[in-house]
């Protein structure tokens, strides 16, 4: 079980002093933040979120947030707010979580929709346009995901971010800026940051190996060669195990009910194990062949990598 205890905002603003809040929740008013958020129907066995401040906390009203009830099940649960597009402005989407029973498996993230969400039906195949947050199946998997979704499919980000994985609340922040920057922050710190086209693959390469160049025959990639010159000794070859020089046959050995006695086999200390000519430097060495590179012809620049059109609802869908 698992407690993506407070979704605190997801706000987009222009600049940071004077930011537009487009959704914001706090969970501080009762049971009323069940009338803004909708359970998907989509299957019958989901589990329940449920309203509390969990077992420890600062303040017992003031720290309330939904927490995943029950163990192995999905969690399907969206709200949606007013469309807006992040054309030109910065979007902040920041929320908290707190796994307080020490997790094994289950995730904390949140996703962000398009208007056009059926709510109803929300699950784990359904369009978004951007997934973040923790997750951690076992102790192979910490990590902060960041997939983003461009042209009908999803992007995983290619650096591996590591979640917080302790008892107590992290406040977990994504800022994807016009510049087609990004910064991710764990509780306030930066923690990754970089490009939108370096750091998924977003885009088709810039360069991609010339199809019409290959690795000429006669390129030679042997830094050592055999000497040509080395040849085995003759007294090279000896039998890697020979019988047992000291070993006699037992007094009470009968060949005729025992058969034919032989002494035990022992390694041959003169044995020299296969030969190989030494190795020598390849004076025709000409160092490891790299494929030259051209312009990709179906990469396109795209200044407002960034961008949505269409945002319009924030969601949880986790397994636990």
């Amino acid at each position: 079980m698992t407690s993506p205890a407070l979704l605190l905002l997801l706000l987009l603003g222009v600049a940071v002093a004077d930011p537009t809040v487009y959704f914001e929740e706090r969970f501080n008013d009762g049971d009323k933040w069940e009338s803004r958020w909708v359970e998907s129907q989509h299957r019958s066995d989901l589990g329940k979120f449920k309203l509390t401040a969990g077992k420890f906390y600062g303040d017992a009203e003031e720290d309330k947030g939904i927490q995943t009830s029950q163990d192995a099940r999905f969690y399907a649960l969206s709200a949606k707010f007013d469309k807006f597009s992040n054309e030109d402005k910065p979007l902040v989407i920041q929320f908290t979580v707190k796994h307080e029973q020490n997790i094994d498996c289950g995730g904390g993230y949140v996703k962000l929709f398009p208007s056009s969400l059926n709510q109803k039906d929300m699950h784990g195949d359904t369009p978004y346009n951007i997934m973040f947050g923790p997750d951690i199946c076992g102790p192979g998997t910490k990590k902060v995901h960041v997939i983003c979704s461009y042209k009908g499919t999803n992007h995983l980000i290619k650096k591996d971010i590591r979640c917080k994985d302790d008892v107590y609340t992290h406040l977990y922040t994504l800022i994807v800026r016009p510049d087609n920057t990004y910064e991710v922050k764990i509780d306030g710190e930066k923690v990754e940051s970089g490009l939108l086209e370096e750091d998924w693959d977003l885009l088709p390469p810039k360069k991609i190996p010339d199809p019409d160049a290959s690795k000429p025959d006669d390129w030679d990639e042997r830094e050592k060669i055999d000497d040509p010159e080395d040849t085995k000794p003759e007294d090279w070859d000896k039998p890697e195990h020979i019988p047992d020089p000291d070993a006699k046959k037992p007094d009470d050995w009968d060949d005729e009910m025992d058969g034919e006695w032989e002494p035990p086999m022992i390694d041959n200390p003169e044995y020299k194990g296969e030969w190989r000519p030494k190795q020598i430097d390849n004076p025709a060495y000409k160092g490891k062949w790299v494929h030259p590179e051209i312009d990709n012809p179906e990469y396109v620049a795209e200044p407002k990598l960034y961008k949505y059109d269409d945002f319009g609802a924030i969601g949880f869908d986790l397994w636990q």
